[in-house]
């Protein structure tokens, strides 16, 4: 009888990790994507993807946690909250294993969507950063850390830098215009995490320009980030329903067996 209860535990714990394996090859094959309401003079909105609502009424300066997406090509469409009028949509392509943002941009009159693919890499004891200028009535700008370097020149509405690898620490950054120096926006006291990918945006209108500052990612180098909220909970619950599953059909194996084996020793 002992070695009954052996074999079938066995057995169990191998299924277990079979299907395990299964469901973290599976998330394996997926695509991140998030997305960040950036336009200064559109109300709220609801983000749909593939005919599914990612958030409702996002207000300016709101974003997504990130999403799980199978790689492919996938309809996303902005829609005015609480109605079925799409204000914009795109068809957009994500590949395995790779980070996606998509942020509304530029008035509402002139609406349109910017893809940014995200960088999840970072040096060990290092932070990582890149900006983005979407304020859509402000010059060109430079960015870089009060008195001493600078990060990233010359940078117009629409642009998205490249990546600056940095000691983690604490900085003065600041946003001049790329001609004549003329502050545009400080960004005092910022915080950059050790093993940490950052994305600054640059938003709103030239007289009431502001940073929206994003995490990408906090994790060991090489490491893809668990996916956030709006949508992941129940993707994680699906994964788990096999298994679940499974283990109610072992266990109903289980019964079965042993009570066949009580029925041989009586």
């Amino acid at each position: 009888m002992n070695n009954m209860k052996i074999a079938l535990t066995s057995l169990m714990f191998v299924l277990l990790l079979t299907f395990t394996g299964n469901s973290a090859a599976a998330a394996s094959q997926n695509a991140m994507l998030r997305v960040v309401h950036a336009s200064p003079d559109t109300p709220k909105v609801d983000i749909y993807v593939d005919g599914k609502a990612v958030i409702h009424s996002a207000s300016f300066k709101e974003a997504t946690d990130y999403l799980n997406l199978s790689a492919g090509s996938h309809k996303v469409e902005i829609f005015s909250a609480g109605t079925k009028n799409a204000v914009i949509s795109t068809n957009l392509t994500v590949e395995v294993g790779k980070a996606y943002t998509l942020a509304t941009i530029n008035k509402l009159a002139k609406l349109e969507l910017k893809v940014l693919e995200d960088d999840m890499t970072v040096a060990k004891g290092k932070a990582k950063v890149r900006a983005g200028h979407f304020s859509p009535d402000a010059p060109a700008v430079k960015i870089g850390v009060v008195d001493e370097l600078t990060l990233f020149e010359n940078t117009s509405f629409k642009q998205v830098t490249d990546y600056a690898e940095l000691d983690a620490g604490t900085y003065d950054l600041s946003i001049t215009a790329a001609e004549g120096d003329n502050k545009v926006l400080d960004l005092a006291d910022m915080n950059l995490e050790v093993n940490t990918v950052y994305t600054v945006l640059a938003i709103n209108t030239a007289d009431h320009i502001e940073p929206l500052v994003l995490k990408d990612h906090t994790a060991m180098p090489s490491e893809m980030p668990k996916t956030g909220v709006g949508g992941a909970s129940q993707q994680t619950s699906d994964s788990f329903l096999p298994i679940l599953t499974l283990l109610g059909i072992g266990a109903a194996a289980i019964f079965v067996v042993v009570r066949h084996k009580g029925y041989e020793n009586e």
